[in-house]
């Protein structure tokens, strides 16, 4: 079976990918059937097919994957799939497309409406499930409809053109947190990975800059209650059917887990697998997960953040990532080993459901006609 890992893209999270790409390329490439076909993304959009060979070599000495543009261009053609573009477009044989693209154009619905047009199976979240668990707004809307706990928040959105300074929403937007639910707040840009842009703001002072640094990735900036809670995730795989997989707990030695505690501190966060939490907490959060990823129409995989209340014991979704952190040490695949599944046989997985999905949406779209 022929395998394309996706990796790396425009998203500010691109360097995180080539992380990602490198632990599953490394373990892909040990299973017997499967042949890898590495494509590289760059930074401004550009697909290149790379030496498997190198990379490889690469992933296997503990480095991430680079993005060689000195290697065959690659293209999408709608409805035949993937071709070198050299001369006349030389096919690329695929039977699945593994995306290990983090945040925008990867994440959020884009690639896989591409990877549909060009009428190739792939694994995770289908273009809804996406773009809708990148949106924290959205997905929270949807949660509240089903009833299921989240952080009180608000939100603003900032255009240059119709607000030149960003201390006139500032202004606005201090009188109404304090009149929802006060200080402190974390800031965030509303779509969004890896915590990037995030801060967690303690006053009316920080927010300007709190928001001058939220809008640089969305305009869209979610505000949320700063509660005293403990961080807790949990790992979600499947389509029709899901499961669920002991949580976890991430400890940070930061004021909160934020990029450079995820990625650039060695020391920045302890990852506690299983969560020291009650039975009934661990299930509760699994409960909340499972429905978390059926409400955005997930597919595949997901990580679901939940906070655990340090007080009163109550339980709030936080977010969706359909595609996680994919390391072999990262807490999805850990999660899920944690639960049963070792790496290799989740990957397995996971290229079988994407297979799977594909073959009943063409039914669909045949019966149709």
């Amino acid at each position: 079976m022929n395998v394309a890992v996706l990796y790396g893209g425009r998203s500010s999270e691109h360097e995180v990918s080539l992380v990602s790409a490198a632990g599953v390329l490394r373990e892909l490439s040990t299973l017997p059937g499967y042949q890898v076909v590495p494509i590289g993304i760059t930074r401004d959009g550009g697909w290149y097919r790379q030496d498997q060979a190198v990379q490889l070599t690469r992933a296997r000495g503990g480095h991430g994957l680079t993005v060689d543009t000195e290697q065959p261009r690659v293209v999408v053609i709608p409805g035949t799939g993937l071709a070198e573009q050299a001369g006349r477009a030389a096919p690329i044989a695929i039977d699945c497309v593994f995306p290990v693209l983090h945040g925008s154009y990867g994440e959020d619905g884009t690639v896989q409406g591409l990877l549909e047009m060009a009428n190739l199976p792939y694994v995770g979240s289908g273009v809804v499930g996406s773009s809708v668990g990148m949106d924290k707004i959205r997905s929270k809307k949807l949660w509240q409809e089903r009833g299921l706990p989240i952080v009180p928040y608000l939100s603003v959105r900032y255009d240059e053109a119709d607000t030149p300074e960003i201390a006139v929403l500032a202004a606005d937007t201090v009188t109404r947190i304090e009149a929802a639910f006060g200080f402190p707040v974390f800031v965030k840009p509303n779509a969004a990975g890896s915590s990037v842009g995030v801060s967690r703001v303690t006053g009316p002072d920080q927010l300007a800059a709190a928001l001058t640094r939220a809008v640089v990735t969305d305009s869209t900036v979610l505000i949320e209650e700063a509660l005293p809670v403990r961080e807790i995730e949990t790992a979600v795989l499947g389509d029709v059917t899901v499961r669920s997989f002991p949580p976890g707990e991430v400890i940070p030695t930061h004021e909160f887990y934020d990029y450079a505690a995820k990625y650039e501190d060695p020391e920045g966060a302890s990852l506690t697998i299983p969560a020291d939490i009650s039975e009934a907490a661990s299930a509760e959060i699994q409960r909340m997960s499972r429905e978390a990823f059926t409400a955005i129409d997930g597919s595949g995989l997901a990580r679901v953040d939940c906070f655990l209340h340090k007080e009163d014991g109550s339980v709030y979704l936080n977010e969706i990532n359909t595609i996680p952190g994919f390391t072999p040490i990262s807490m999805y695949p850990k999660m899920v080993e944690a639960g049963g599944v070792p790496y290799g046989e989740l990957l397995q997985e996971l290229i079988a459901i994407g297979r799977s999905r594909a073959a009943v949406q063409r039914r669909r779209d045949y019966a149709a006609r």
